[in-house]
């Protein structure tokens, strides 16, 4: 009960560095997305170092979680970070949420229990995984980011925000995967976390993930971001633990069980990006960075695109 305890708690404080974070991003220029020069702006607020406390906070207790769980468990339940995002920027952004958002994020808790319940999810180990395991589930993982980060070169607005926060979930279910293996480290002793290449490369991996966020947290709104952040990351986990660490899952009538509960999931999260407060409904709409904020005040259609 300890890991996903852990998971939960990890979850609130990664939904507590999103808001943080996004409410720090909006205020610079469109022009500086997916460039350095944001994130050296930013250095000089406040408010984003408090987003990036709450980060490392969320870090520890996912590695602890990590350590005593299995990965397609821990993964799952750090979704709960997009009810919990919204409900912290509700508060940060003078937004309200509505009957819908709270029965999206009921739906989605539920079925996340109802997904981890089926799946079951046991055994599993890094240390009987092979190199070549590795090699596979790295290169096929940062084919996959790096394929995010062209297309969303390519658009703009809320679809570069939704394709860099999909992004940004792989990066970070990659972290996860490399964090896992770190763990299995500490076993032989603290000077072998240092020399495992597992340390290293999550290092190099989670800063690449950071700053990606930071440029999905500007492109757009947040919860323009929050539902691809939010969904790819356990499905990339899933995928590590099943495939490369071997953690076993129930089958038969249980695998489609899981499958409605993770459809019960996603349709939870498009509602909740559908919310009517993307388009200035219910409360002050949360704008993205740059010109878009002078268009904030002019009327929108019901359901229109802000």
């Amino acid at each position: 009960m300890l890991s996903p305890l852990l998971a939960v708690l990890a979850a609130v404080a990664n939904a507590l560095a999103s808001a943080l974070q996004r409410k720090a991003a909006r205020e610079e220029p469109e022009e500086e997305n997916l460039r350095l020069r944001l994130v050296w702006h930013l250095l000089h607020r406040p408010v984003w170092f408090c987003g990036v406390a709450s980060l490392i906070v969320a870090f520890l207790l996912q590695a602890v979680a990590l350590g005593n769980g299995q990965l397609s468990v821990v993964q799952p339940l750090l979704a709960l970070e997009l009810p919990t995002a919204l409900i912290i920027a509700g508060f940060l952004f003078g937004s309200r949420l509505g009957r819908r958002e709270w029965g999206a994020s009921a739906v989605m808790a539920m079925g996340l229990a109802g997904l981890l319940l089926a799946l079951g999810p046991s055994g599993g180990s890094t240390s009987s995984v092979a190199w070549w395991e590795w090699a596979i589930g790295c290169g096929g993982n940062m084919a996959l980011i790096a394929a995010g980060v062209l297309c969303g070169r390519r658009a703009s607005g809320a679809r570069r925000a939704a394709v860099l926060g999909t992004t940004t979930g792989c990066a970070f279910g990659l972290t996860a995967a490399l964090m896992k293996g770190m763990t299995s480290s500490f076993s032989h002793g603290l000077l072998s976390v240092f020399t495992s290449w597992q340390l290293w490369a999550m290092i190099i991996v989670g800063a690449g993930a950071m700053f990606l966020l930071q440029s999905a947290m500007h492109a757009g709104r947040l919860l323009a971001t929050q539902p691809g952040l939010t969904m790819a990351d356990p499905v990339v986990a899933i995928l590590w633990g099943v495939l490369i660490f071997h953690e076993r899952v129930r089958g038969g009538l249980f695998i489609l069980l899981a499958v409605l509960a993770a459809a019960a999931v996603a349709a939870a999260v498009m509602v909740l990006s559908r919310s009517p407060l993307l388009s200035g409904e219910g409360g002050e709409r949360e704008d993205g960075g740059g010109a878009g904020r002078e268009e904030a005040t002019r009327p929108r259609p019901p359901g229109g695109e802000a």
